[in-house]
């Protein structure tokens, strides 16, 4: 296996990708290579990627033989954000290999990710989801300014699909939490699935890879 550098954008996609490496590869990734640019807590992006503390840590990989593989959400715009995230190769003088969540081709973030590989048979939670949505859709409040309300957030939809699953206990609650979740829980989520088809064979191709 070679050495790699996995860089990612918070605390929810760390998490992912560890649990992910693991059900992948049959082993835990080494210790502080997966790592997101931001503290506990925090998201990392575009600016903290061009902090000097993360392009050091990626031109060391680079000088010990290791692969630097940088995973962001391509958000609304893949083009122009693949464009401005590969321009930084130049501008900063650092390499790395680069995928967009959630399949390196659409728009998206890690959350449409996690919707496309849940458990097949919790697909009610998510119907149920979508008809909530769209009911809130259809709600005018009079003394709000505009009276349409605000859709949730997709972070709440996986929030909300997790809360479904477990129980009320504080220790269950807990595992709803971005850092606490358990991908490997074959319940909630399918690591096999179809849909992450593209990942696995960017992290195979880079981090399997004859040295």
């Amino acid at each position: 296996m070679k050495r790699f550098l996995i860089i990612v954008e918070g605390d929810a996609d760390k998490k992912f990708f560890q649990d992910y490496f693991h059900h992948l590869f049959g082993e835990y990734a080494p210790e502080n290579s997966i790592i997101h640019p931001g503290k506990d807590g925090e998201t990392g992006g575009l600016g903290k990627l061009k902090s000097e503390e993360t392009l050091q840590a990626l031109r060391q990989n680079t000088d010990q033989g290791g692969v630097n593989l940088v995973i962001f959400d391509a958000d609304e715009n893949p083009d122009k954000r693949r464009a401005e995230l590969l321009s930084i190769k130049d501008t900063c003088g650092v390499d790395f290999e680069l995928f967009f969540l959630p399949n390196d081709k659409d728009a998206g973030a890690l959350e449409d990710l996690l919707e496309n590989i849940i458990n097949p048979d919790n697909q009610p939670v998510m119907d149920c989801w979508q008809t909530y949505e769209g009911e809130l859709e259809k709600v005018r409040i009079p003394t709000k300014t505009p009276p349409t309300l605000t859709i949730p957030a997709k972070k709440t939809k996986i929030y909300a699909y997790l809360e479904t699953l477990l129980d009320k206990t504080r220790s269950q609650k807990e595992l709803i939490k971005d850092r606490r979740r358990n991908y490997e829980n074959p319940q909630h989520w399918n690591l096999d699935a179809e849909y992450l088809k593209p990942l696995k064979k960017y992290l195979v191709a880079n981090i399997l890879q004859s040295e």
